[in-house]
């Protein structure tokens, strides 16, 4: 795909979806030139010397080249397969190095669903480039966001959000996972989800599994939650609502006696569990499926 530059017009309807997309496009910026260039769209025209300061954010892709980013938090290194992100409000500059150029592409976009995503998200938050290498999945993003930018047919807003925050999603799941893919301790994280769903309504015994694995249970603890979001213990206790939920459905099994079932203290234990992850108690739920 050749250079591109598109403002993208979004309607009160558009915002009112909660994410949409200002901007988009490519530069190929060749080695020894000024950056940016003259011909860069004046509403995100800067200089080197007095940086920015954006009223949207950007989640700019360098596939080749090398530079420099610069913010509030620091210098930041990009290298092939850096994503810049850059915050609403937040001063910053970059640039590429004049001895290799770079290729950059990038979506400007806003919102609240946008505010949610890069103010809240524990894994995004805080970051300012992610050197994730140039891959395939979050380049075919870009493109199919370059392609519906560029028609603007009825509804094209609404689907390039959805990409956006798909992208959003594909950037947090490499995030997550990095750290584990093809590590000892993935594998026995695997194993002990595993043997939890195996024994939902007993207890498993993940101390005595990660010390058979040679690994301290704290350490364990720590990476489980790190991989699933929740710790062991709060995974156990999900799934076993759940299976609870299940059998109130689908069963004319007394409630205590689910109650039981599962391993639970007592019905009053399980029912204020319930509640608060289901929003109804046992009682309720079951007698609305009568109803």
């Amino acid at each position: 795909m050749k250079d591109f530059f598109k403002y993208v017009t979004a309607s009160n309807e558009d915002k009112d979806w909660g994410l949409y997309v200002n901007a988009a496009g490519k530069s190929i910026i060749p080695k020894a030139i000024t950056y940016p260039p003259t011909e860069h769209p004046s509403g995100y025209y800067f200089t080197w010397n007095n940086g920015r300061i954006l009223d949207e954010y950007q989640i700019n892709f360098i596939t080749e080249g090398n530079g420099i980013l610069e913010n509030k938090r620091g210098k930041f290194a990009v290298k092939p397969g850096s994503l810049m992100i850059i915050r609403k409000g937040e001063w910053h500059r970059y640039r590429p190095n004049k001895g290799t150029g770079w290729v950059e592409h990038y979506i400007g976009f806003d919102g609240m669903l946008a505010d949610h995503f890069l103010q809240k998200n524990q894994v995004l938050l805080g970051q300012s480039i992610i050197h994730c290498g140039v891959r395939e999945d979050f380049i075919d993003s870009y493109y199919k966001i370059f392609e519906l930018v560029q028609n603007e047919d009825p509804g094209n807003q609404h689907i390039a959000s959805g990409l956006v925050i798909k992208l959003l999603g594909y950037i947090v799941a490499w995030q997550k996972q990095r750290n584990f893919s093809g590590k000892p301790i993935e594998k026995l994280i695997q194993e002990a989800r595993f043997h939890i769903r195996e024994n939902i309504e007993g207890e498993v015994d993940l101390q005595k599994l990660a010390e058979d694995n040679c690994i301290a249970y704290s350490y364990f603890r720590k990476m489980f939650k790190k991989y699933t979001g929740i710790s062991p213990h709060q995974y156990h206790l999900e799934l076993k609502l759940l299976r609870a939920k299940a059998l109130i459905l689908t069963t004319d099994k007394h409630l205590k006696e689910i109650s039981y079932e599962l391993g639970f203290q007592s019905i009053h234990y399980f029912s204020r569990l319930f509640k608060k992850k289901v929003g109804q108690n046992p009682s309720e739920l079951r007698s609305t499926v009568k109803k």
